[in-house]
């Protein structure tokens, strides 16, 4: 079931139109990575602690729980190239990719969960779960009762950058996705790396590009102000740009293109 449940996700990014700008003219997302955590894993337990009480673990999600499946999606290099050229809000291609591409994104949890049910397993995507909740307000500011980041670490996928996103080896601008289900399938990572590995700020000091890409001063040396690129990403950009993209979520972005792990892992600045 490992391969078939890899190659279904990859074959609905492929196929399924909804992956597609409205015009036809391209996909949202490129081929995706798909890994599998445990269940299980000491780290989810470990989340509650690093991110809140509050942050759920799988089984409380789904009882009898036993892998976590997660996926990246990444974003075309058509429409990071548009992003590079943006410095103070994103690009029409980004707007359109972040909020129907997130649709698209909703498309897959919600296929991933019916097929497996077809097999005879129990599943759910906590970003869909009625009990999915986020806080405004925590000792990591904001913050929710699932993490894809985290969970996507978990599964092997990457390590967190400066910017608190998740830098994998097809880079930091990609879309995340996971559904829990009592199918139990191998983790795709024995042995992790460490959590900030990827990143060249954290490796060695260098880079920190990403300071300098976002408009509202929301990155510095010392990480990252959730709540000020909040603020621009959800009230800023959203009241400026919701009717001139047609977006009520247009995103931002700035930071994940335009920097060293855009599209890989960065080896040098």
């Amino acid at each position: 079931m490992y391969e078939q449940v890899v190659a279904e996700i990859s074959r609905f990014v492929a196929e399924d139109e909804g992956n597609r700008f409205a015009d036809g003219s391209a996909p949202y997302f490129d081929a995706p990575l798909v890994g599998f955590a445990a269940a299980d894993s000491p780290l989810f337990r470990q989340y509650q602690q690093i991110i809140g009480p509050f942050h759920r673990t799988p089984d409380q999600i789904l009882p009898g729980a036993a892998t976590v499946i997660v996926w990246s999606l990444p974003i075309t290099r058509s429409t990071r190239e548009a992003n590079r050229r943006e410095n103070e809000y994103p690009s029409h291609a980004w707007a359109l990719t972040r909020c129907f591409g997130e649709d698209f994104n909703i498309s897959l949890r919600r296929h991933l969960v019916a097929w497996l049910e077809r097999h005879g397993y129990r599943a759910i995507a906590p970003q869909l779960d009625p009990a999915w909740q986020e806080y405004a307000d925590t000792p990591v500011g904001v913050a929710s009762t699932w993490s894809e980041r985290h969970a996507a670490y978990a599964a092997g996928l990457g390590t967190f950058s400066l910017n608190d996103a998740l830098i994998t080896p097809r880079g930091i601008a990609h879309r995340l996705g996971s559904v829990i289900t009592d199918l139990a399938l191998p983790p795709s990572c024995s042995e992790l790396p460490e959590y900030r590995s990827n990143c060249l700020f954290y490796r060695n000091g260098t880079c920190g590009a990403c300071i300098t890409r976002c408009p509202v001063g929301a990155l510095s040396r010392d990480g990252h102000d959730k709540s000020r690129c909040k603020a621009y990403v959800y009230g800023t950009l959203a009241d400026l740009l919701a009717e001139r993209y047609g977006t009520p979520k247009p995103g931002c972005g700035l930071c994940q293109t335009k920097v060293p792990c855009e599209e890989r892992i960065p080896t040098a600045v």
